[in-house]
């Protein structure tokens, strides 16, 4: 079975910058694919380029083992759902999703009855006769997916879907999202700058930088295994250690990370270094309190680490004074070497 969706070498210039540039990428039917990257990264224009809002430079666009590079928007089996949910105002829900059967010119009853099924799979049954203005956020966005689904694509394209949601909201939507897609069985493609988001609805995810993909993998080889300091850095945060403070660990590699949970931090001086352990010195500089966690910065020589402690009764207090002197530990084979 072909791809669903296969970028081939893809660019796109605008004058003298890449926005995506040289972008090679297989999305397997049925799966839950996330471009993520922060703005300007080239995520959203790989996104234009596979709904055809777009065209490459340079490279291919196959959907479903056709070339498609340069079809348009409305001859691709694909449909968008936007962050500003794009809905007519004047009309009623059931109108809005009737909207886009109706301009294939298929009949009243037809047309009825699919956008009825599309609302019953947002559980949006009871709401077809209400205007967008009566309506959530949430409410809002299960419209415009019910819009983009009543189609029956074989994929659906989310650029920023949730942005416009508060946190509650977004993390509601999340899981509305996971089973909808258990539900239609269909390639989503979701586009997002939140690894919240990214790490908890994937299957896989590509980490877009400067026009690129960094890296493709599941959330948790990202997560365990990242390949560069970029993706250590955006996905997760973690610290990210080079030259003299590398070197510092007893590691002759020039560039690792290690994640701030998996960092213990003590009053006092520093264990010895030992070939299953790293201590570091540092000056505790500021604590942020997190409910169930406090992320302290710690300062070693020059360079702000973050370490992740719990809020239990086993926390050492002693540490919680600004200005401190720590010493920061972990194990040795926690730290991952990277692509600098």
């Amino acid at each position: 079975m072909p791809a669903s969706i296969e970028l081939q070498s893809v660019s796109r210039r605008y004058g003298d910058v890449f926005a995506v540039n040289e972008v090679s990428v297989a999305i397997q039917p049925g799966e839950f694919f996330s471009m993520l990257g922060p703005s300007g990264s080239g995520k959203t224009t790989c996104l234009r380029l596979i709904a055809g809002f777009d065209h490459p430079d340079s490279g291919a666009v196959i959907l479903n083992g056709r070339n498609m590079t340069r079809t348009p928007p409305y001859d691709r089996d694909v449909n968008t759902v936007f962050q500003d949910y794009a809905l007519f105002p004047h009309l009623t829900v059931q109108q809005n999703v009737e909207y886009g059967l109706r301009m294939q010119g298929i009949g009243n009853s037809e047309c009825c009855r699919r956008a009825g099924e599309a609302l019953d799979q947002v559980d949006l049954s009871g709401f077809a006769a209400r205007k967008p203005a009566q309506l959530s956020g949430g409410q809002r966005q299960r419209v415009a997916l019910a819009r983009a689904l009543v189609n029956r694509p074989s994929v659906l394209l989310l650029d920023e879907p949730l942005g416009a949601l508060d946190l509650r909201l977004r993390e509601q939507m999340q899981i509305e999202l996971k089973r909808l897609h258990k539900q239609l069985g269909i390639t989503f493609v979701y586009v997002t700058h939140d690894q919240g988001e990214a790490m908890s609805m994937s299957d896989r995810i590509a980490v877009f930088a400067r026009g690129k993909i960094e890296q493709v993998d599941t959330p948790r080889a990202l997560y365990q295994k990242p390949a560069t300091s970029f993706v250590a850095d955006f996905v997760g945060g973690a610290n990210v250690l080079r030259g003299d403070l590398a070197r510092a660990c007893g590691t002759a590699l020039p560039c690792v990370a290690i994640r701030p949970e998996q960092i213990r931090v003590r009053a006092g001086a520093v264990e010895s270094i030992t070939s299953a352990q790293v201590s570091l010195p540092g000056t505790l500089v500021d604590i942020q309190f997190h409910g169930a966690s406090s992320h302290y910065e710690v300062d070693v020589q020059g360079r702000l680490l973050t370490a992740v402690v719990a809020n239990n009764d086993d926390a050492e207090h002693a540490i919680a004074q600004i200005g401190n002197a720590v010493a920061l530990s972990w194990s040795r084979h926690l730290m991952v070497e990277l692509e600098q």
